[in-house]
């Protein structure tokens, strides 16, 4: 029978107790983690979201009505609890806060009873994520997540402070807006009352952020929600959050300036960890040429060679058909593990093939100096020599070949270079290396649409010196792009923006937009930028991912409060649901059952 907490206020969180608290009367409530009943002796552990505090009835100092009502406690009732704070009679518990405290009780409230919950509430857990992502209200009362939605609060509550300080105005931008074709899918909401039309939610504010800054805000920032309709991947979200700013009279260093003092802000305030300014910085194609990515992990070496120079005149055909074709062959070493079993080597070969290669070529080295090879028949043994010293190789290394055009190869060894660095354990989760990647193209070539598309965005400056090639060789022309990478994660991502019309004219010619197109898409924008348009730049982070990698979680479902599952579907409220024929009738819909 639940009781009242009339009369009764909390005085403290459960692990908010300390040894200075001794001799106190406290009121604490929360959550039974457990009951041990020693018979006239009952040990109940209660837990709020600060953590544990232990409760000792015992006789003599508590009466026997109390300890008979505490026996009966069971796991997640909730409780109220008053009494005095007394030092541990029994053994301290190093492995708690309050481990040298207990309290002795003087009166016991059970608020509200529980059934036996469907996995048990405990640090990490060992049950399936479906099982704890249909109970996440049960799931969210596991200390390791509280800490980790404590954090997320923190980050939120500190970056708004330090922007605020900076001279940003916090500013929210709609959540309804037209649909931009360009980009990933956006998720569309009906109209009831312009029947046949469509608002979609925001992929991000970056239309509407470029004008506050046409408006003279300045500097502006927000928290913003932000939805994509992908094909998800195991660890995309459908809806996510975006620490989103932008910024009048400023060019890279200023954007780069600002971020990197957050930055250095955010992981000594809540990690404790000094983060060394300035942060090194290195163009898209020096990260490209030298860890596969341009979000490259460097925690660890493993660094790409370029052996094209050194294998062109070989009789080895991958090597020769890749460098006719205009390609490159490029290697890592993997040192030390030139012993590796052949098997094992095999599964990397069909590990690379997910990546888009035709095979991997590989040389090992054994300790007595001994090669095994994959292609050695086709090499003379100076050419094979020469290979060796060009990848830097000792006795005992593993050298990992991938020929092809120079993505495929990027591509490739990017993600070997990564796999081989899990296997052998390279990976520390508490260090944290930060580098910014600079110089990005301007544009890729898409052979799905076969033209151009935009990098990053349609309103990203060209480097001015490149300009010259935006018409003759638009893959040459470099963007004033910026990302912010961690640990082989990009975490954030921005650029200077054009704001001259005659570039962003250019810019959509060169994407395939007819000037009619570029109106009706972004015809608004364009109209603001002919009444006097400051230089402005801007950055966005994904802040589920910043705060996975500051709570060392594997995945971005660990930080978000109730996240959905890699189809979109939220399993607890089971999410999307069915609506009724009512509701279709008013927004003018029909659903049209298509055939499996």
């Amino acid at each position: 029978m639940a009781e009242s907490m009339q009369g009764l206020k909390r005085t403290h969180r459960c692990a908010e107790l300390a040894v200075s608290n001794i001799g106190e009367t406290v009121t604490v409530m929360g959550w039974v983690q457990k009951n041990r009943n020693k018979g006239g002796l009952v040990f109940v552990d209660v837990r709020d979201r600060s953590g544990i505090i232990q409760v000792v009835f015992e006789e003599g100092k508590s009466d026997a009505k109390l300890i008979e009502k505490a026996a009966k406690l069971r796991a997640e009732f909730v409780v109220a609890v008053v009494g005095r704070v007394e030092k541990r009679s029994g053994a301290v518990n190093e492995n708690l806060a309050t481990g040298e405290i207990e309290i002795i009780p003087t009166e016991l409230r059970i608020l509200s009873e529980s059934e036996t919950p469907p996995f048990p509430i405990e640090e990490n857990a060992k049950t399936r994520e479906e099982v704890r992502l249909k109970y996440r209200y049960l799931d969210l009362r596991r200390p390791d997540l509280q800490r980790n939605l404590m954090m997320r609060s923190q980050v939120a509550t500190l970056t708004r402070q330090f922007l605020a300080e900076e001279g940003f105005l916090e500013i929210e931008t709609p959540m309804m807006i037209g649909s931009t074709p360009e980009g990933a899918r956006d998720y569309l909401i009906p109209s009831r009352i312009h029947q046949g039309h469509f608002y979609a939610l925001p992929q991000s504010p970056q239309l509407f952020k470029q004008l506050l800054m046409c408006s003279g805000y300045d500097r502006y920032f927000q928290l913003a929600r932000c939805f994509r309709d992908e094909d998800l991947r195991a660890d995309r979200q459908p809806e996510f959050t975006q620490i989103d700013m932008e910024l009048s009279f400023v060019d890279v260093d200023d954007v780069i300036d600002v971020n990197e003092r957050l930055l250095a802000k955010l992981f000594k305030e809540v990690l404790g960890l000094e983060v060394t300014l300035p942060i090194p910085r290195m163009t898209w194609q020096e990260a490209m040429d030298r860890y596969g990515s341009d979000k490259p992990d460097i925690r660890f070496g493993m660094e790409l060679h370029d052996v094209t120079e050194v294998v062109k005149g070989c009789e080895f055909a991958v090597f020769r058909g890749a460098i006719e074709n205009g390609g490159s062959v490029r290697g890592i070493n993997a040192r030390g593990q030139g012993g590796m079993p052949r098997k094992k080597i095999d599964k990397l070969v069909s590990f690379a093939k997910d990546y888009g290669a035709k095979g991997l070529a590989y040389i090992a080295i054994q300790e007595d100096g001994t090669v095994k090879s994959s292609f050695a028949k086709f090499m003379t043994e100076e050419e094979m020599s020469a290979l060796v010293q060009a990848m830097d190789a000792e006795k005992g290394d593993l050298l990992l070949f991938a020929a092809d055009r120079n993505k495929v190869v990027w591509d490739v060894l990017g993600a070997l270079r990564l796999e081989l660095a899990r296997q052998t354990e390279l990976l520390d989760k508490s260090d944290y290396k930060f580098l910014w990647v600079t110089e990005f193209p301007l544009l890729e070539w898409s052979e799905e649409q076969n033209r151009y598309t935009a990098m990053h965005h349609p309103f990203t400056m060209p480097m001015e010196e490149d300009l010259k090639y935006i018409d003759s060789e638009p893959g040459r022309v470099r963007a004033k792009a910026y990302d912010i990478v961690l640990n082989g994660n990009e975490i954030g991502g921005g650029s200077v923006r054009i704001f001259n019309p005659e570039i962003q004219s250019k810019m959509f010619e060169v994407l395939g937009f007819s000037p009619e197109q570029a109106q009706e898409q972004f015809g608004f924008l364009l109209t603001a930028f002919k009444y006097g348009v400051p230089p402005h730049a801007g950055l966005a982070y994904g802040l589920d991912r910043l705060v996975m990698l500051m709570a060392k979680e594997d995945s971005i479902r660990d930080v978000i409060a109730f996240p959905k599952v890699k189809d979109a579907s939220d399993l607890m409220t089971e999410a999307p649901t069915a609506v009724d024929q009512k509701q279709l009738d008013e927004l003018g819909l029909a659903v049209v059952k298509t055939e499996e």
